[in-house]
């Protein structure tokens, strides 16, 4: 079970300075984001059939953000709005003995703002995050 204070002061530290961890910044969820993804058709019945959610949670939630946690993520879903327009960030960070670390951040706004749009999207993103941790391991290994 993760230690939920560690969690949330790794929240803080990058919520409070996210260009610092996040040179590249947060990035938005737009049509080629989703080609890329290969999730143009979300909406079909049988996409959604092919493509079940793998990763399993655990959820803590609050007033500010949804903090979803396993054995190798934690991320972190915050609804805001600006303008009263809404958008949500949500923000991936692989868990390791140090404590979390920031990967990246992507945030949805109108039409890309639906939950079942940015739970497909954390999939894709988490199933990319962990080939690129396994070709570095394979990587380090032989050096």
């Amino acid at each position: 079970m993760a230690n939920l204070a560690e969690l949330e002061h790794s929240y803080q530290r990058y919520i409070r300075d996210l260009s610092h961890w996040l040179p590249d910044g947060v990035t938005t969820v737009d049509l080629s984001m989703l080609r890329r993804l290969n999730l143009i058709d979300f909406d079909d019945p049988e996409f959604n059939r092919r493509e079940p959610i793998t990763h399993y949670f655990h959820v803590i939630e609050s007033t500010e953000k949804i903090t979803l946690f396993n054995d190798r993520f934690v991320v972190w879903i915050v609804p805001e709005s600006h303008q009263e327009y809404p958008i949500t960030y949500a923000l991936i960070a692989l868990r390791e003995p140090e404590g979390p670390r920031l990967e990246m951040a992507y945030s949805t706004s109108g039409v890309y703002n639906s939950s079942r749009l940015v739970l497909r999207i954390l999939e894709k993103l988490l199933e990319e995050i962990q080939e690129t941790e396994s070709e570095l391991m394979k990587i380090k290994a032989t050096t």
